[in-house]
């Protein structure tokens, strides 16, 4: 249980901030950046927000499932989430092409994450 209540509000979190850096990238960072940039920005943006919810759906079904897929699964997400969107900020930040190279690390990280929950999924019992 301590496990879904943290992928709940990492996931939750994860979210909010989301929605703060797109606030932040729409006024402040979208007349300061190339088109390129601020897609590459967005991009990290959108990433983050969708694999959070992705989270918060790993978090709720941990009130009913706790298997070590299921755990891999959440830390897979959350990983391959801060180190994707996490690489592409850093890459608009210091302007430095090279830590794109890292971003795909967090995209496979992500896949397994996906494919991880879908596994634990197979032991879920849902009540009626």
């Amino acid at each position: 249980m301590m496990h879904a209540k943290r992928f709940l509000m990492i996931g939750v979190l994860l979210a909010m901030f989301s929605v703060i850096f797109g606030a932040f990238g729409a006024h402040l960072l979208k007349n300061t950046l190339s088109a390129a940039r601020f897609e590459t920005f967005s991009t990290a943006v959108d990433y983050q927000f969708w694999q959070a919810l992705g989270l918060m759906v790993v978090g709720i079904t941990g009130f009913k499932l706790n298997s070590k897929s299921w755990r891999l699964a959440g830390y897979s997400l959350l990983a391959g989430t801060l180190i994707f969107s996490g690489s592409l900020y850093l890459l608009i930040a210091t302007d430095t092409g090279w830590l794109g190279s890292i971003t795909p690390i967090g995209g496979i990280l992500m896949i397994i994450g996906w494919a991880l929950f879908a596994w634990s999924l197979r032991t879920l019992r849902i009540e009626q």
